[in-house]
């Protein structure tokens, strides 16, 4: 009996090893801060000069968790692409980069309700010399080369519409967008509106394309639905932080931090009322 009973705690205590412990609320009040995570892109989130985090997530992300008795975050910068293995690996409690919500992460990742909404973008030499107006142009020339950032929704929108991967350059973050196309290593970066925006601001060599198409794919335009993520097991954690954030979401706050970086008052509007159920489920 005695070797059959230590069997079973042994055979017990490596299943639990097995299940990942869930973050709650409680421990994070308790622990007295939440640990954030920032993709370094501007407007959606970065770090400004004094080190603070800024930018359309952050700054909401901040006035959601006041409300919810939170007031401190700690945030690390995370490549794009690293953003969910690193949510994933415990390395951070959520991600406020304003990440496109996608079936596909979905599956991975447990998505609050939409916090932003914008539009697709080019940033082109300038003169736009190439005359790239649309992601479609880019595939009507197999000669074109496009640079987007590596793991960034750019690369499902370029293959929807049957761009090959040999015309598409990955580069590691906006800020290596500029000297890409400044060298001619690519004829154009593609990235969302208010990215290419920011980007061109000041900077010599480069511009925005006007006018530009969003891309259309399987007969549906191609609108980003910028969320916070959190961990699947994190139900609880999530579920505090959705009630906060559709209640400040009602507030005008909301839309002057979102205006203040850019957004239209219809992205607001659209941010306000699409669900993340429908965009999980592809709609």
């Amino acid at each position: 009996m005695k070797a059959f009973r230590f069997a079973s705690i042994v055979v017990l205590a490596f299943a639990g090893f097995g299940v990942a412990q869930a973050t709650t609320l409680d421990e994070v009040k308790s622990n007295g801060y939440i640990r954030g995570a920032s993709a370094n892109e501007v407007p959606y989130s970065f770090m400004d000069e004094n080190g603070s985090a800024k930018g359309i997530g952050p700054d909401v992300a901040a006035a959601v968790l006041k409300t919810m008795g939170v007031s401190e975050v700690d945030w690390s910068v995370t490549p794009f692409g690293s953003l969910i293995p690193g949510l994933k690996a415990k390395r951070f409690d959520f991600v406020a980069a304003e990440m496109n919500i996608l079936p596909d992460r979905c599956k991975q990742v447990a998505f609050t309700e939409p916090n932003s909404s914008y539009g697709e973008g080019l940033m082109v030499p300038t003169g736009n010399p190439k005359k790239l107006h649309s992601y479609e142009d880019i595939k009507k020339d197999p000669s074109l080369k496009v640079a987007i950032v590596s793991g960034a929704d750019q690369l499902d929108f370029l293959h929807g519409l049957g761009v090959p991967d040999s015309q598409i350059v990955m580069i590691q973050a906006n800020a290596d967008a500029l000297s890409t196309i400044q060298t001619g290593r690519a004829d154009a970066y593609a990235a969302t509106e208010l990215t290419v925006a920011q980007l061109v601001k000041g900077a010599t060599g480069v511009e925005q394309a006007e006018p530009f198409s969003d891309p259309v794919i399987d007969g549906k335009p191609a609108r980003s639905y910028g969320g916070f993520d959190f961990r699947l097991e994190d139900k609880d954690l999530l579920d505090a932080f959705n009630k906060a954030l559709v209640e400040f979401k009602k507030t005008d706050d909301y839309k002057k931090i979102l205006t203040s970086y850019g957004l239209s008052p219809e992205s607001v509007e659209a941010a306000r009322t699409k669900k993340t159920a429908d965009l999980c489920a592809g709609k």
